[in-house]
Parts: C-alpha cells; structure tokens; sequence
C-alpha cells in the first residue's frame, strides 16, 4: 500500500511542477516569437500591397502564416490567353519591389480557369486547362523573376478548372474562376 500511495503521490508532483523541462519551455517560446515575428511580417507586407493595388486589380486575403493575393479574370492575361498583358505587366510591377525584398518566405503562383474547354485555336498547344493554367502561371513566375524577385523562393503550378471559387454556371462565375494567386507563406525553404 505505501508503494501505491508513493507513486500517487510522485504522480501529483510531476502534475503540478508541469511535465515540461525549461529548456523545452524556453524552446517553445523562442519558436512562438518567431511565428509572431513572422505573421508581423506578412501583415506589413499586406499593407504594403494593399497600399499600391486597387480593389479592381487583385484582393488580398491574410491568414495565420500566409498572405494571398488574387488577380482575377482578364487582369494579367487577355481571355484564352498565355502572355501577359499590358494590365498585367503594369499590376505585377507594383507587386514584384515587395516580393523582391523577401528572403525567407515561399511565394507559390497559382493559376486557375473556368470549366470551359479550350478553344480550337489554342487547342494544339494547350490540350487542357491545366496545361494553359501551367503556362500562366509559370510566364508570372518568370516576369517577377526579371524583376527581381527571387526564383529560389518562387514556385508555378496550374490548376486548371480544379478549385472554383464560383460556380461555372454563370458569366460572373466563370470570372471569378479564371484567376491568378500569388501565395506567400512563411514555410521554411529546403
């Protein structure tokens, strides 16, 4: 009986001094600085783009550890197109002095269209939507890289139809659908 009333009582020591040595505690709290100090970097970061794109060419959404901005419809690339266009060159110009002071961050360009397949003129070249939302997202990619953001941070990747933020029903839909996302998160690089 003494043993089970020593190990209870060992039991109720280790619950109340907390199981966690400091060096585990002082690890935690230099790991929660460094998300703070990084989430602080991305909302200036979103003050910044916010400040120098207007509402008609790119929304900017943050969440814990990642900032998102949105570039829909025919703001970078013309209908069906793979180049981008003046519009587009002039909206990145104002992103990419941002991205290009990053060095820690990932910046992922995501490229996304409408349900509606590819025309006969592009057809050859881009069998799918996810191969024209390819080419989309990769002539971002290297238009931020020419203007100096850096291309070990930056990744492309097309989605194609996949992922609606709309239904594909309607005109405004299909809008909606047919997008750009440049996505900056604070994962670590590898």
């Amino acid at each position: 009986m003494n043993t089970l009333r020593i190990a209870a009582l060992a039991g109720l020591i280790a619950v109340a001094s907390g199981c966690v040595s400091e060096g585990t505690y002082k690890k935690e709290v230099a790991q929660a600085n460094q998300y703070a100090s990084e989430d602080a970097q991305l909302t200036a970061l979103n003050k910044q783009l916010s400040a120098r794109l207007s509402t008609d060419e790119a929304t900017i959404k943050q969440l814990k550890g990642e900032l998102r901005v949105t570039m829909v419809d025919q703001v970078l690339f013309s209908e069906g197109g793979h180049l981008l266009n003046a519009k587009g060159k002039s909206t990145l110009d104002k992103v990419a002095p941002s991205l290009a002071s990053l060095s820690k961050q990932r910046i992922a360009v995501e490229a996304f269209t409408d349900n509606v397949p590819i025309g006969e003129a592009l057809k050859a070249r881009f069998p799918t939507n996810v191969d024209l939302s390819s080419a989309r997202a990769d002539e971002v990619v290297s238009y931020l890289a020419k203007q100096g953001v850096s291309d070990r941070l930056m990744s492309a990747q097309g989605f194609g139809e996949r992922h609606p933020v709309a239904s594909n029903d309607t005109p405004e839909g299909r809008a909606q659908n047919r997008r750009v996302e440049i996505v900056i998160t604070n994962a670590p690089l590898k």
